[in-house]
């Protein structure tokens, strides 16, 4: 008589996987900027995300939720945002890497790229705590529009301690930063903000009132806030405490209650006469906050390829250890097609990624004005494709482990709830489209585009017509409102398609190629064309 609490055919627990020395896809998209693909201190991120004691932490943080304490005991407003210790446990981790500010004091050789590998693989143990991971290490840029603010703030933002003591600034080990723009009337649209800005003395410092719709990782030390000045939209640096040690007036009203990223709080926040400082000049607050934008869109990229190749490794993990129907679902041919499917999907995402990251270097060295064009466009692109993508693919791989995958033990409700974010904040899909026909109005910006996607001129020519279609849509930029998302999509495929085919393997390159712009796919995955080497496609996933 068969034993009912006996457990058999379950796949066993995923860890002990070196998160980035088992990323072949990783590697080849590293492997062409030096010698990035070999950093040691990489392999230890990679080895610590796989572990048990790191995997431990994700469903505690996300189950656990933040709690928002506007009073203390007796009364006193302190606005605080408790968090549970795998949070804590997370952050210190990530900050300790150097995941925040780090690169942009590093002496180091493609300090952005390797910070972006890191970020990459880190986030696949939880994501949420990404958040102000990534707004720290966005705010650099924007605060260096003013030497004696950046001189204030970046050496802490930079720094690898976490310090979540509630003191001023300069009284800290290291610092963490967010940002606020968004307003109950306005949402994305910015420029219709009513907070005001009331300057009340010499050295740039100015009373805020108002409020923001959105704030999120509300806990950290300083923010970058969008307010009317009295010249126009302005950007302001406003510390959560200061210097005197007096707390400043940041008034949390409620916790978001959101469908995913639970452990990370998003709030709604009041000023009243809050203190801020002005960075950049009066008039000037969306050309400043962009610089912070613009790389927190480059962490959307990277995080929603992190969901992709963390759903793409759950999926291959269970089927390479779980029987049905005679044998491994591994060697089934339906389910070989689907994660074959799966596998190029997540690689286009990662190669993209770290090209855009590798940009970033180039941009502070010596490469400025081509990478700038190239990450102009390049960042919309990606933003609006990689991370649209996303949803679809974890709900695929969550598919793959069946009932098992719809259970909360599993880890992918947890990806899936995640996976619509990143293409909602910075900028949803239309913006980003959108953002992309602005970009194509500057002739360097498709220059740049052609220059990338032309490297593989002649290696594929279902890859050449693809860019030759796209060439014939930009006829009518004028008129091509209605048709961005279609133009963004097919420019971003294109850009996958010439990483792939450059820096991956032929099998990968041509199953990416034929389905994406040859037009041989179901249009769901796991319709790839019967003559796809499947098996040598999948077992790439976990090295």
């Amino acid at each position: 008589m068969a034993d009912p609490n006996a457990v058999t055919n379950q796949a066993p627990p995923l860890h002990g996987v070196n998160f980035f020395t088992s990323d072949a896809a990783l590697g080849a998209a590293l492997r062409p900027y030096g010698g990035v693909a070999e950093d040691p201190s990489l392999a230890r991120i990679g080895e610590l995300a796989g572990s048990e004691e790191a995997l431990s932490h994700a469903l505690p943080a996300n189950q656990n939720s933040p709690v928002l304490r506007t009073h203390d005991r007796y009364g006193n407003r302190i606005d605080e945002v408790e968090f549970h210790p795998s949070w804590h446990w997370l952050m210190e981790k990530a900050v300790g890497f150097g995941l925040q500010a780090a690169p942009w004091t590093s002496s180091q050789a493609s300090p952005h790229l390797t910070r972006a590998a890191g970020f990459f693989v880190w986030s696949q143990v939880e994501p949420g705590h990404g958040c102000p991971i990534s707004m720290t290490y966005a705010a650099v840029p924007a605060l260096r529009a003013d030497e004696r603010l950046a001189a204030e703030w970046v050496p802490r933002l930079a720094s690898t301690e976490y310090d979540v003591r509630r003191l001023p600034g300069a009284a800290k080990r290291g610092v963490l930063a967010g940002m606020g723009m968004t307003e109950k009337q306005g949402g994305s649209d910015v420029r219709a903000n009513l907070t005001t800005a009331t300057p009340v003395g010499a050295d740039g410092e100015y009373l805020l009132d108002g409020h923001k719709w959105f704030c999120s990782a509300p806990q950290v030390d300083v923010f970058l806030v969008l307010a009317q000045a009295p010249d126009g939209l302005s950007c302001f640096v406003v510390p959560r405490v200061l210097a005197d040690g007096n707390r400043n007036a940041f008034a949390l009203q409620r916790l978001k209650d959101k469908l995913g990223n639970r452990s990370n709080a998003s709030s709604e926040v009041e000023f009243h006469s809050t203190v801020g400082y002005r960075l950049g000049d009066e008039g000037a607050g969306v050309r400043t906050i962009i610089e912070m934008v613009a790389a927190t869109r480059l962490d959307c990229v990277l995080g929603s390829a992190a969901l992709q190749r963390r759903a793409l490794v759950e999926a291959t993990w269970h089927a390479q250890h779980r029987s049905a129907f005679g044998g491994l679902l591994a060697d089934k041919p339906a389910m070989l097609n689907v994660l074959a499917d799966l596998a190029i999907e997540s690689e286009a995402a990662t190669a993209l990624a770290m090209r855009l990251a590798a940009a970033a270097d180039a941009s502070t060295a010596g490469n400025a004005e081509r990478e700038a064009a190239f990450r102009r466009i390049a960042l919309p692109l990606a933003k609006f494709w990689v991370c649209k993508r996303t949803s679809f693919m974890v709900a695929e791989a969550l598919e793959c482990l069946g009932g098992n995958g719809f259970v909360e033990e599993s880890g992918l409700p947890l990806l899936f709830r995640e996976s619509p974010l990143n293409s909602i904040w910075e900028g949803s899909g239309n913006v980003n489209a959108l953002d992309v026909l602005r970009a194509l109005r500057r002739p360097e910006s498709l220059e740049a585009w052609l220059l990338e996607v032309g490297a593989a001129q002649g290696a594929d020519h279902r890859l050449d017509a693809a860019v030759n279609d796209v060439l014939q849509a930009l006829a009518d930029i004028e008129g091509a409102e209605a048709g961005a998302r279609r133009l963004a999509a097919r420019m971003a495929l294109c850009l996958q398609a010439s990483l792939l085919v450059r820096h991956s393997t032929p099998a990968v390159a041509d199953a990416f190629v034929a389905s994406r712009l040859g037009g041989d796919w179901g249009g769901v995955f796991g319709t790839l064309p019967r003559t796809t080497p499947f098996r040598e496609i999948v077992e790439r996933t976990i090295g």
